[in-house]
């Protein structure tokens, strides 16, 4: 784990785009606590191989696969679904924290000059709730692409959220051809979504996914710790930080 398999790009990377939830914030565990709740309450247990296929996914698109999964057609609908969710998530959300190696990376890209910025599925609302306590760190980001901009008319898998978070450092001299722009992920359909964008992803997933569900990365790590930028000809760690 962590090799570069051969269809990485064999250009440089010149931009960083990064998802947010589950690879820089630790708040999937939020999602799973609240969805295991609600389930219980028709019998249910919140699985896993569930849980991968609703990751990354706009809020409705993700409800609707929920709903389909455990048979709740005519029972509970989506859009009731993520209302009972949202009053639970909202209390939680400023809590999160950075999951490992995500602000040592974010620092060092930053020190770099390496234009960054984070290209989310969740709502502008639920961003701020969730870097409540992180402003420092996501100013650091060129700008921040939300699941509710009018620009993102279809959810992950589309390419759509990347290619616009590409577009928008348009205010630099050379914006960011695809094959020179590296995405940070932890869903399969954020991997697939980067993947249709002609971009580089590198995975972190939650140590419970399929390995099967791994496949189409770049490269599959199991922490930021262990990302190398000189793997990817960007600047690398200070001597001692490898």
């Amino acid at each position: 784990m962590g090799d570069l398999l051969d269809k990485r790009t064999k250009r440089a990377i010149t931009h960083v785009i990064f998802d947010m939830d589950g690879l820089l914030l630790d708040t999937e565990k939020f999602y799973t606590i609240v969805q295991e709740k609600i389930l219980s309450k028709y019998g249910k247990s919140f699985d896993w191989s569930v849980k991968a296929k609703m990751m990354g996914k706009k809020a409705l698109d993700a409800a609707m696969v929920l709903i389909h999964e455990y048979s709740l057609e005519g029972i509970l609908s989506p859009e009731n679904f993520i209302k009972e969710r949202e009053e639970m998530l909202l209390t939680l959300f400023p809590d999160c924290e950075f999951l490992p190696g995500a602000k040592r990376l974010i620092n060092h890209l930053h020190a770099n000059g390496i234009p960054m910025c984070v290209a989310t599925s969740s709502h502008r609302r639920h961003f701020n709730l969730k870097t409540t306590n992180h402003g420092e760190i996501f100013a650091m980001m060129h700008h921040i692409v939300v699941g509710d901009d009018p620009e993102i008319t279809h959810g992950k898998p589309s390419p759509v959220i990347f290619l616009v978070a590409a577009k928008r450092f348009q205010d630099q001299d050379d914006p960011p051809v695809p094959e020179t722009v590296l995405v940070f992920e932890d869903a399969p359909v954020g991997v697939t979504a980067a993947k249709n964008a002609g971009m580089s992803v590198v995975m972190v997933p939650d140590p419970a996914l399929d390995i099967g569900l791994q496949n189409e990365a770049d490269q599959v790590l199991t922490s930021l710790l262990d990302f190398q930028p000189s793997d990817w000809g960007l600047p690398p760690f200070p001597d001692g930080q490898e």
